[in-house]
Formats: C-alpha cells, structure tokens, sequence
C-alpha cells in the first residue's frame, strides 16, 4: 500500500479532498473561524437580548410583508417567526459557500451574489416552514427587499442611528483566526478629505462629531492646524503625505508641452504615472502597511480601491465578501445607497426652492455618485479598515470623501455636507472600538488634505468661462486662438467611483477581462475636446492646440502649447500683446502669476506687482489679500514641473472670503482665498509636533518620524531613485 508524503493529506480523507479544491478548503477554514469565533463569544445576557430583539424585529417586518407582496401567506405568527429562525440558521450555514461563489466571479460576482442571496435564503427557509405559502421565487424576491427595508427602518428608530449593529458585524467578519498578540502599536490614518481647521474646530465645540470631540476635550487626542501649499488639492497632498514629494503636481490637471498631454489625476493611469515619479519605495506605508481608498500607494505592499492600481489585491477581500452577502450587509448598503440619491434629490430641491445662494445646479448624475461614495463606498472602505485591523496590520491609511463630494456640490458650511461629516466620525468611533478587539493596539490619528472655500463660480458671475475670455483677449491681441483645449470639468466628484471601477477592472478571468473592455472608457473618461486637443499636441507643434486652459477650482493654468518651452511675460507680451494687463484687471480675476527674463516670477494685479524672487511690491501688492503664505506658497508652485506659463487665481470677495471657481463647483479648493488651504491634524496628544506644519511633504515627515518613535520603519531598504516616466 502506498504510503502518502507526510505534506500531503491522505487520499480519500476531508482534508485530502480540500487539499485538491482550493476554494472548498478556504470554505471549511471560514467555517472554523466562524464557529472559533462563536465558541469564543459565549451566550451571555446581552447576546442572548440582541438574538431576542433581533428575531422579533425581523419577524414584525415579514408579518407585514407578508400582508403585503402577493403570492405570500402564513397561517400564523409563530410561522413567520420559524421562517425568521430558519432564515438565520440557512444564513449560518450557506455563507461559506456562498462567499467561496461570490469569490469566483470577482466584485461582479460579491455584487450579484449579495443582490440575490438573501432571497434565496428566504425562499428556501419559507420552502421549508410549513404552514407558510410561496409562489415562486419572485415574490421570496420582493419580500426580502420590502421585509429588510422595514427591518432597518425600525432598527434604526429603536437604535437612534446607533452604529453598534454595524461594529458586532464588523467583528464578525473581519475576524481572521488566531493572531499572536503584538507589543507594538499599529497605526491608523484617516483622511476626511476636503475638511477645513476652522470648521473642525466649530464641529468639535458644538459637539456635532461626538468621539472627535470627545478624543479633544478628554485631551487623548491634539488639533493641530496644518497648511496646504497651492495647489490644496487631493493628489498634490496625497503625493506629500504618502510619498514626501509633490513637486511634480501642479495642479488637479495640467498640460505637458513636452510630451502632448493633458493629466487629470482622476484618472487611473495618470494617477499611475504620478506615482512612478513619486516614488523612491520608502513611501508612509512601506513598512507592512495598507493603503485604501486612496489615489496614491504611499509604496505600501497591499493597496485596494487605490486609484494608481500600485499593489492592487486584484479581487475583492474575502472579509468584505463575507460582509457583503451577510444579511446585515449588501442588502443595508443597497437600501441607504438608494435612500442618499433620494435625499439629495430631495436637498438640491429645497437649495432651489429657499433660493440659497451661492448654488449650482445638482444633477441627477451627482446624486448616483453621491450615494454611491456616502454610502457604498463608506461601507467597503470600514469592512476594509476593519479587515486589517483585526489581521494586525502596522499602518492603515484610507481617504474618506463623503464630506468632499457633498461640500463640492452643496456648499462647504450646508447642513447636508455637514451630515457626511458627522457620519464619517460615526464610522471613526465604530472603528476605534473595533480595534480593542485587534491582536495589537492601535493609534489614531486624523487628518485633511486641504479645505473648502465657497463662492458663485466665474461662469455664474460673468456669464462666460475663463477659457472664452482668454479667446477673446487673445483675439482682440489679433492672435485668435481658433483651437483650444478648456479642461474645466468636474472629474473630482467622479474621483471615488473611479476607484472603485479601477479595483473592478483588475480582478482576473472572464469577469475581469469583461470588466476591463466595458469599464476603460468610463475609468478614463475626458472631455472630446480636451481628448481630441491632447491628440493632435502630440503630434508636430504646428498642430498643437493654440491655448490650453486646466482649472483646478479657483486656480487655473493657461499653456499656449505651439510655444515650446515655459514663456516669459515677455514673450507672451509679443505674442498676445496687452493680454497680461486685461487678464490682471479683469474683476474676476485676483492675480496673475508669470515669469520674466529679469525679475523671475512676478505677481501681476490690476493696481500693482509683486515680485516673488526679492519680495519687492510695486504699487498695491496683488497678494496682500490672500495671507501671509500666499507669496511663498507661489514661489514654491513656480518651481513645479509642468506650470503654466500663466497661473490665474481668482478674486477673493472681502468680508465673505468667497472666491470664484473655473470650474462649476460651489465649493472648490485648487488656489488661494478662504479656507482650502487649512487643513488639520487630530493626533495623540504625547505624540510631539516639531514646529510649525508647512505643506503635505511637512506633514509626511511628521507622520514618518511618529511611525519611527512606535518602532516602524527600522528594516526599510535604502530610497531607489525615482522614476521619471514618459507613458
């Protein structure tokens, strides 16, 4: 009789059968995990009044259900609430398998899965009551819609929104066996994009964000008030927080001359492009670390829902699937995914309706990508947060953007944008309490990219884009730019769905390679003209477009692209005389910002100059409005690769700091003036702070020295050189 290698399971054997189908052997190690985890919880009193309360409430929600979808009957109470108990125990027992099936098939398959699980789970536990009727599976469909919409309505009245529901199912997903316990603190980074010092500060005194507040007033925790250097938008700040360098990041979108391109860091490969400059492999996350949600990696080994796909998983985390299909799950992310677009609908209604102004028009569009970002997304990035926490990960840093997205479109300061912001710090309690229960402790620390400012935007004020009125001006200069590229859209707001369709598009098989073909043209996206424009720059300069205007918010960089090479306020002078003076004065605009043959950069206004190099002012200094760092936050930003040879900032309105976005945003960030430039830094208050915060790369060495002081990064490799890349 043969004799099997001692590393091989026996023939014949459970073990031996799992050992030559892998998914079936992760399947019976989830069900040793779930039933680990269930010996380990232990009946006490108040699992055993949840169950109860549990049970009772679903089953108040099916009896009228029941009452209700046609094809469905039940004798009796008792029935229904047998159904209910059936229902759990199915659920128990079929969502090993049905993670294994979601699995299979990618994020497609967890969508689909979770779309129809709990239907299927209710049709067969109705199939096997028996005093309870069922046409079909159709109405088992309906009725497990209709039944956990009630059942989440009342859970909610009863729970006052509390998220305690949420963290058990977190726990019990997120669970990954027995992992040693560890001495040395991990570390969890949580950017709520968008958010301004000053209304944090508001925020946490009125008591609005109860466990920041909480953290600040028990003195656990430290506000500390950063600076975002122009341009304060995601990717530049990302690239200085994860990476330590943003020089190459002028602005959300820019042109390169050099190489006949328009970047839009909202796009996967451009985002992937940034960072192969970024990068020297000793990014924020490069010592075990995870980066989620993010445009960047921060050079971490596991990356998921990152823009630049750099250490993509490339299918779903099986703790998320197992999340996903649970009833608890897809079917209550699903619901409120809906409930927002319907709540925006209705919000953008009443802005109207009230006649509140500044507004722009808040389209049926927005409202899909609003609910899939506050909601969807806010789900997948906390099953992912809680996922590696419970594994033990070192470092964790994930970008929400619910209160971004909103504050774009609605307003900074709107009661709307700050709900996102009270549920993003309902979901940083949920995610601290998690973590007493993760094998090391953890640190917390908060941070913004930028902030906001608020104002009518340019078009709204003057009835025309700025890109019409640097035609025009060029026109009148007898230079009219008969082809142009104006790249003045709203890709930011598509930014978090973006990253979830860039995750779809790496898993692999049939799905993925379906997912790839379907999903390219909406990942990269762009404007035809702007597509069209790039183009045609990449051929011979005679060809190229005659002016290129990137708005980034209130900022925006104007390239005359068949003049190679940055040009000089003289130059543009002989080119397009008179255009500098008429764009300087114009009461849309701030400031102008070029470069001369003598005096380097200068700041041009419409009653006076500043010259960045000496600091000399001739006549009314055009920055004295905007701040004490506004002049060195412009010589910085006239340093970075690719600026324009114009850089245009609007004008700030005195006494309200409103500016003037170049793009259609009520609430934008990109320049100077307002808020957008304050970001903020909540911390463990014995984590030191060594001297005033200057810019994201500041930050990021601050951030590295506190991951160095809790015995990270000591077995980093030496910085590689970093990669200039030309695709």
């Amino acid at each position: 009789m043969p004799v099997q290698p001692e590393h091989e399971p026996a023939e014949g054997t459970l073990a031996g059968w799992a050992g030559r189908h892998p998914g079936a052997s992760r399947t019976l190690e989830d069900l040793g995990r779930g039933w680990a985890l269930f010996t380990r919880q232990g009946w006490n009193r108040q699992r055993v009044a949840a169950t109860v309360a549990a049970v009772l409430i679903n089953s108040l929600a099916l009896i009228v259900t029941i009452n209700v979808v046609p094809g469905l009957s039940a004798s009796a109470e008792w029935d229904v609430v047998l159904a209910v108990v059936l229902a759990a125990i199915l659920t128990a027992g079929l969502r090993p398998a049905l993670q294994a099936l979601a699995l299979a098939f990618g994020w497609v398959g967890v969508l689909v899965v979770g779309l129809f699980a709990r239907a299927a789970i209710l049709y067969l536990a109705f199939v096997v009551t028996p005093d309870i009727h069922v046409d079909g599976f159709w109405p088992a469909f309906a009725a497990s819609w209709i039944a956990a919409i009630i059942t989440i309505a009342i859970s909610w009245l009863v729970s006052a929104g509390d998220e305690t529901e949420f963290l058990s199912q977190l726990l019990m997903f997120s669970h990954h066996g027995r992992i040693p316990h560890q001495d040395e603190p991990g570390v969890v980074i949580l950017q709520i994009d968008g958010l301004a010092a000053p209304l944090l500060q508001w925020a946490v005194v009125s008591g609005n964000l109860p466990t920041l507040s909480r953290w600040i007033r028990a003195g656990s925790h430290r506000l500390t008030p950063w600076h975002a250097q122009v341009p304060p938008t995601t990717p530049a700040s990302q690239a200085g927080l994860l990476h330590g360098n943003n020089r190459g990041v002028p602005a959300f979108r820019w042109f390169e001359k050099d190489a006949g391109r328009l970047v839009v860091s909202s796009k996967p490969k451009d985002a992937a492009l940034i960072e192969s400059r970024m990068s020297d492999g000793r990014g924020l996350l490069a010592d075990n670390g995870v980066s989620i949600s993010n445009l960047f990696s921060g050079d971490a080994p596991v990356s998921h829902l990152t823009l630049s796909g750099f250490a993509l998983g490339g299918r779903p985390a099986r703790s998320f699937a197992a999340f996903f299909i649970s009833p608890y799950g897809f079917t209550r992310s699903f619901i409120l995914t809906i409930g927002e677009a319907v709540k925006e609908v209705y919000q953008a209604r009443r802005q109207r309706l009230r006649g509140i102004e500044p507004r722009i028009r808040r389209s049926g569009v927005f409202a899909a990508q609003r609910a899939i970002s506050n909601v969807l997304l806010r789900d997948l990035n906390t099953v992912l947060v809680a996922q590696y926490i419970m594994r033990g990960a070192k470092s964790i840093f994930c970008d929400y953007t619910d209160y971004d997205e909103i504050a774009h479109h609605a307003g900074p300061t709107r009661a709307e944008s700050l709900r996102a912001l009270e549920g993003v710090d309902r979901v940083i309690g949920t995610l601290a309490a998690l973590a007493a229960h993760a094998p090391r402790p953890y640190e917390f620390v908060i941070l913004s990219d930028h902030g906001q400012s608020q104002g009518a935007t340019f078009r709204q004020r003057y009835g025309t884009p700025l890109e019409e009125v640097v035609r025009g001006l060029m026109a009148g200069a007898g230079s009219p730019a008969t082809d142009s590229i104006a790249a003045t859209g709203t890709e930011e707001a598509r930014t978090p769905v973006s990253r979830f369709l860039a995750e779809v598009r790496q898993q692999h098989g049939m799905v993925g390679m379906l997912s790839r073909s379907k999903l390219a043209a909406v990942v990269e996206e762009e404007p035809d003209a702007a597509r069209a424009g790039a183009a045609r720059a990449g051929a011979a300069q005679a060809e190229a477009p005659e002016l290129v205007v990137a708005a980034s918010g209130n900022l925006a960089l104007v390239y005359f692209p068949r003049h190679p090479g940055r040009l000089t306020a003289e130059e543009i002078e002989t080119a397009y005389p008179g255009l500098l003076a008429e764009l300087a004065s114009h009461p849309g605009i701030g400031f102008v910002c070029t470069r001369t043959s003598s005096d380097g950069p200068v700041v041009l206004g419409r009653d006076g100059v500043h010259r960045l190099g000496s600091g000399q002012v001739t006549g009314v200094d055009p920055l004295a409005a905007f701040g004490p760092q506004a002049a060195a936050d412009l010589l910085s930003h006239d340093s970075c690769d690719h600026v324009g040879d114009l850089v245009i900032n609007s004008r700030l309105d005195s006494g309200t700091d409103e500016v003037a976005a170049f793009e259609e945003l009520v609430g934008c960030h990109g320049g100077l003036g307002g808020w957008q430039g304050r970001a903020v830094l909540v911390h463990p208050a014995t984590w030191p702070v060594d001297g005033e915060l200057i810019g994201a790369e500041c930050v990021h060495r601050q951030l590295v020295r506190w991951l160095e002081r809790v015995g990270h990064r000591s077995d980093l490799a030496p910085p590689t050189a970093r990669v200039t890349s030309s695709v």
